[in-house]
């Protein structure tokens, strides 16, 4: 078993850190956040995660996980090293590696011969071999292994991956990474560092291409006619096309699409390589936020947004996750607050005012005297909600479901008018 660093406890670094001690190595994960630190070492996880906080205390009970504030001690001692910082969206559009440019000015002097420094993080293409001529020593390897983490599904994704990709100039060195998941059964791609950072981007852009074109079919069947879920429902027997990520919905968002996209984008346009397809991937989603309050305001017309009490259902970006980050049902809040919307929320893991939303406890008390609900994120149990109650409560029983997640017999049947994404009035 391998003596593992990992350098940041976000969210990408402690799945990759408690799963690694979960697969048998030592770990230490390192964080500048000194609170954070503290608060892992008491096996207390702030993210939701299912089954993360499980692991953590698992590892710290059995010796095999531990945390430290600093890099030192991740940095030195080991046999590999995860870089698992940041990589946010700089001013340009391209990835921003400040975070991992800092790390590598310590660990340049700090990792032990032998050592293979590893970058986790998201980057573009030809970091890993320019990452290895600023660590310039021979003694030290430096591989690509991009995460494929999904929120809400972090854990599983780790212990069975769909695939390890690694990639290196120095195959020897990737295979000692693929090594390190020896217990997940995953199928390995070892390529060169460039391909196998593009594999992420590649990735990440086509589902927002897919989720995008759904959206734009969603509202040519909305003029003609159609049903998106018999449409998508037709497509997804279609071996080739897949049966996922064919949902409608507000648009795209989370940590990594919008930041990826972008970042892809910047990459092609700096290597002087056309890329309509992304940029208007990218343009269709920043209309979809605009298209969902057009319908909310033909739903509550002819009473004016002006004033107007909506309840929101849902902020997070989906299911599953805490996560608020670059969230489309937040986008649509904003629009709707701009058009002086007053609007309430709830979330099953949002207790605190988002911007303009008033976070309420319950979908009861967002339902109660509004002028109409606004279904924005994918949680199950919105769709077993009392309807006739819920109705009941409000001024006018309207609602738009941007999920197409209600089921349409119960909401009509207890008085809604119901308008849904992709489908005819």
């Amino acid at each position: 078993m391998a003596r593992i660093g990992v350098v940041g406890a976000g969210y990408v670094g402690l799945t990759t850190a408690a799963c690694f001690a979960r697969l048998g190595h030592t770990v230490v994960c390192a964080d500048v956040d000194e609170a954070k630190v503290a608060a892992l070492g008491r096996a207390e996880v702030g993210a939701h995660e299912p089954g993360l906080a499980e692991l953590v205390g698992e590892g710290l009970r059995d010796g095999r996980l531990r945390f430290v504030l600093g890099n030192a001690a991740a940095l030195s001692d080991v046999d590999f090293v995860f870089l698992c910082v940041p990589t946010p969206t700089g001013p340009d559009g391209a990835a921003d590696l400040t975070a991992v440019h800092a790390v590598l000015r310590e660990a340049r002097d700090a990792v032990p011969p032998g050592c293979v420094l590893v970058i986790k993080s998201t980057v573009p293409a030809g970091t890993t071999e320019r990452v290895a001529e600023l660590v310039g020593r021979s003694d030290v390897q430096v591989v690509s292994n991009p995460e494929f983490l999904r929120e809400g599904h972090a854990v599983d994704d780790f212990l069975r991956p769909q695939r390890v990709v690694v990639g290196a100039e120095a195959e020897e060195a990737a295979r000692r990474v693929v090594a390190l998941y020896e217990g997940t059964g995953a199928p390995a791609l070892v390529t060169r560092s460039a391909s196998a950072e593009l594999v992420k981007y590649a990735s990440n852009c086509f589902l927002a291409m897919k989720l995008s074109y759904v959206n734009s079919l969603a509202e040519l069947c909305e003029q003609v006619g159609a049903d998106i879920a018999d449409v998508t429902e037709g497509m997804r027997l279609d071996d080739r096309i897949g049966a996922s990520f064919l949902e409608p919905g507000p648009g795209w968002g989370g940590s990594c699409f919008p930041k990826d996209t972008r970042a892809l984008l910047s990459t092609a346009e700096d290597a002087h390589v056309d890329f309509p397809l992304l940029r208007a991937t990218i343009g269709t989603n920043g209309h979809q936020a605009h298209r969902v309050v057009a319908m909310v305001r033909d739903a509550v017309g002819p009473l004016p947004l002006d004033g107007a009490r909506l309840g929101l259902l849902g902020l997070t970006f989906k299911a599953g996750t805490d996560d608020l980050r670059d969230s489309p049902a937040l986008a649509v809040a904003g629009l709707l607050a701009e058009e002086g919307a007053r609007l309430t929320g709830y979330d099953p893991c949002v207790s605190a005012d988002c911007g303009p939303v008033r976070v309420l406890e319950s979908p009861e008390a967002v339902a109660r005297d509004a002028d109409g609900l606004v279904v924005l994120t994918e949680w199950p149990e919105f769709a077993e909600l009392d309807w006739p109650n819920l109705a009941a409560l409000m001024t006018a029983p309207v609602i738009v479901d941007t999920r197409n997640l209600l089921p349409a017999d119960k909401v009509t049947e207890a008085g809604f008018h119901l308008v849904s994404l992709g489908r005819p009035a």
